[in-house]
């Protein structure tokens, strides 16, 4: 095989832009890895979710009482290649005295948990901590001297306290980036908290540009603060230092409209993945892709968005709990599930770079 059977990632520029967009999987040609489809596995789930001891109430839809798991048997299948299946121990022999780093929201946080019931459960046996200071969560396992770390931060901008209120600042991580320096990988998200308005909000005002206002069109600010992440990535990432991945928009199934069923109302009592979607790409995900095109340094585009898209079952719904209190989440996923197949997406990512 010659040089080029050996290239890992495929980088497509545009212009000065890196985006890893393909992979060359197994030896083969290059393909995309996120279009494909969902086939049944009677291997699958890759744990139960009883073997992952810091798997939090919220996720955990088994233990919630949801009676059905077919959706715990279905694995992403791309169209022209296979994946690797997760391997825990190589997992963490190759990350060896490394710190991964989840930055985001609830969504982020899932895809934590998911990756650390996925290396728990590959060493059971190991020796491991679990701290929690603040918005900060780090699982490390020290006999590999490898940290697992969520940082809760849902804008990924700072939100400061003033004398008018909570202000969310558009222009500024000076706070949130410092953390963000220790880590060897990151994964960033945001979208959801976005859309959140009245008291479900953690902040009084915006500020853009020095000018503090009320209010603004959220798609508009979402696009401003991912600008000044990207500014971020520019001027403090070395790439020879530090893997930087986005993981992209992760959908809600809240309106059965989105997936042309007239019956339904919610996610609630799906049961079974969609073979297809409308050709529309989520809004977000537009305005997320525009902004990494203005990024120098390699970023790798987890774009988990079409396969979740399809995954109107793969839901908390009816077996959510939160404090105590029941709801529908057609938002969160339940583990084990679709995150799981984030998390092997990010790992074929990362043994291919």
């Amino acid at each position: 095989m010659g040089l080029l059977g050996f290239v890992a990632l495929i980088i497509i520029w545009f212009g000065n832009i890196g985006i890893w967009q393909q992979v060359h999987v197994h030896g083969r040609e290059a393909c995309n890895v996120y279009k494909g489809e969902w086939v049944y596995d009677a291997s699958y789930p890759p744990y139960n979710s009883s073997q992952c001891p810091f798997l939090i109430k919220e996720f955990n839809c088994q233990n919630n009482g949801r009676p059905d798991k077919l959706y715990l048997k279905f694995r992403w299948q791309p169209t022209s290649c296979n994946l690797p299946r997760f391997n825990g121990r190589d997992f963490l022999r190759r990350f060896r005295g490394k710190k991964i780093m989840f930055v985001g929201d609830s969504l982020s946080s899932n895809q934590w948990q998911s990756l650390t019931c996925l290396l728990y459960t590959s060493v059971p046996q190991a020796k491991y901590t679990l701290k929690r200071i603040g918005g900060l969560s780090t699982l490390t396992f020290p006999a590999h001297g490898v940290s697992i770390m969520f940082s809760r931060n849902a804008y990924l901008v700072d939100i400061v306290k003033a004398n008018q209120g909570r202000v969310l600042k558009l222009d500024s991580v000076v706070e949130s980036g410092q953390l963000w320096k220790e880590a060897d990988v990151l994964i960033f998200d945001t979208w959801h908290w976005w859309l959140h308005t009245g008291r479900k909000q953690p902040w009084d005002y915006v500020e853009d540009a020095k000018i503090t206002l009320k209010d603004m069109n959220r798609m508009v600010a979402y696009e401003k603060a991912l600008m000044t992440w990207a500014r971020w990535v520019n001027l403090n990432v070395d790439p020879t230092k530090t893997k930087v991945f986005f993981q992209g928009v992760s959908p809600d199934h809240m309106n059965s409209r989105d997936w042309a069923d007239s019956t339904a109302k919610t996610c609630r009592g799906e049961m079974q993945p969609m073979s297809s979607i409308p050709g529309r790409l989520h809004p977000a995900q537009v305005v997320l892709e525009k902004v990494l095109q203005s990024v120098t340094k390699p970023v790798h585009l987890l774009d988990i968005t079409y396969s979740s898209q399809l995954r109107k079952d793969g839901h908390p719904e009816a077996f959510f709990s939160y404090g105590g209190h029941r709801g529908t989440d057609c938002t969160h996923w339940c583990l084990p599930g679709v995150p799981d197949t984030w998390n092997q997406l990010l790992y074929t990512a990362l043994i291919q770079s």
